[in-house]
């Protein structure tokens, strides 16, 4: 019996990406529209954290978090849009046993410190704004560096578990994900074993390392929008949402999207529509992150021109040279 499981264990290496394969008229459209969004996201995330890195004033607590949030962005894009665009180009949709639980690991991993983040960020927001009197004192530089470095951690650390124990997995019988990217549930429904340990400790897990930073995002916000309504005067209220209003937005972006999918009942008919919600909290919530808090933020666009100038300068001083 061991032998045959460990036949069967072996018996698939790789795995199909169906992806958008039910439009193939359209492969190259995507391609080009999914590497426009690619190379958009990058560039946004890439140009936010260079800002915070190179400008003074931006060597803030917030801008701190920021700058972490966006370089995770990017590597979350870059986690999963480059394999989709090379089987939109190419046609093969084929992935690795290996290379699909390698995806599956940067992805979960990156989702959890996202989760994390946020929960920093709103936190922050609200000792900006409840606590303003303790703010410098109690965020630190010290303590900003044990929350990032703590975020990061943290979503490591679940996923780890998790993966370690679905790489046991047997999978023996069809190898196709109706999907662009290596998810969790579509690898359970193609093992051939019992995954009922594995579905209990992925909730226990998600229970453990997830849900506390959306209470701690929920509860942070709820004492943020008590304070901002207690401020008698609309200015005063004005400017104090102001300066949580981009990260909220970026929070109900990311957590609206990701909870409709995956509480939406699994039927056929809902399929495309849970790829499309899938694409909003992996495509577009990085690619709007950089133009929400650019946008919407007074001191990130004063950065961005004052190093538009710097570079339009430099470009003139080179060529009068």
């Amino acid at each position: 019996m061991a032998d045959r499981n460990q036949r069967n264990q072996t018996a698939v290496t790789e795995f199909i990406l169906l992806g958008f394969g039910d439009l193939p008229d359209l492969q190259i459209l995507l391609f080009l529209m999914f590497l426009v969004i690619y190379m958009a996201t990058v560039a946004g995330n890439l140009l936010i954290t260079a800002l915070i890195v190179a400008d003074q004033h931006l060597h803030t607590p917030m801008y701190f978090f920021l700058g972490n949030m966006s370089f995770l962005e990017t590597c979350y894009t870059s986690t999963l849009l480059p394999r989709m665009l090379a089987i939109l180009l190419t046609g093969d949709k084929s992935i690795s046993f290996t290379g699909c639980f390698s995806q599956l690991y940067f992805f979960c991993a990156l989702v959890g410190t996202e989760c994390y983040l946020l929960a920093v960020m709103s936190y922050d927001r609200y000792l900006a704004i409840c606590k303003p009197l303790h703010y410098s004192a109690l965020m630190n530089t010290r303590f900003c560096l044990q929350l990032a470095a703590g975020s990061w951690l943290n979503g490591s650390l679940g996923t780890t578990i998790v993966i370690l124990f679905m790489s046991q997995l047997i999978f023996c019988g069809p190898n196709e994900i109706d999907h662009f990217y290596c998810d969790v549930i579509p690898l359970m429904e193609l093992s051939c074993g019992d995954t009922r340990l594995i579905v209990l400790l992925n909730f226990i897990l998600a229970c453990i390392f997830t849900l506390p930073p959306f209470l701690l995002t929920l509860t942070s916000y709820m004492f943020i929008l008590a304070s901002i309504l207690r401020i008698p005067s609309t200015t005063g209220r004005q400017k104090a949402f102001s300066t949580c209003s981009s990260h909220l937005t970026v929070v109900t972006i990311f957590y609206g999207t990701l909870m409709i999918f995956y509480l939406l009942p699994k039927r056929d008919t809902l399929r495309d529509l849970k790829k499309v919600l899938s694409l909003c909290f992996t495509v577009l919530t990085p690619l709007v992150n950089p133009l929400i808090y650019s946008l919407r933020n007074r001191e990130v666009r004063e950065a961005l021109r004052k190093a538009v100038s710097k570079y339009v300068a430099f470009r003139k001083t080179c060529r009068d040279s």
